[in-house]
C-alpha cells in the first residue's frame, strides 16, 4: 500500500506543478498590453535647425530641446515648459 501512495503522490505532485506552471503563464499573457496606435506615436522628434534636437510628448505637451554646437561635444538635455500646458508641474 506504500508503494502505491507514493506513486499516487508523485503523479498528484506532476499535476499539480504543470496546472500551477500553466496558471502562471495565462495570467502574464493576460497582462501584457498592446500598445495602442496613439500610444505607439506618443513621442515626436522635431530638428527645427542644425543646432537644436526637439523631443515632443503628444499626450503630456512637454518636451525636451537639446542644443548642439557645431563641431562641440555633446549637450545637456533640457526640460521645456510647454506653450500649450496651463497646468504647472
Amino acid at each position: 500500500m506504500n508503494k502505491h501512495l507514493m506513486s499516487f503522490s508523485i503523479i498528484f505532485l506532476g499535476l499539480c506543478l504543470l496546472l500551477g506552471s500553466w496558471f502562471i503563464s495565462q495570467s502574464l499573457k493576460s497582462e501584457q498590453v498592446n500598445p495602442t496606435q496613439e500610444e505607439q506615436f506618443r513621442f515626436e522628434l522635431i530638428s527645427p535647425n542644425d543646432s537644436n534636437i526637439i523631443i515632443f510628448d503628444k499626450q503630456s505637451g512637454e518636451y525636451w530641446r537639446k542644443f548642439i554646437e557645431p563641431n562641440d561635444g555633446p549637450a545637456d538635455w533640457e526640460k521645456q515648459k510647454s506653450p500649450i500646458s496651463t497646468s504647472s508641474k
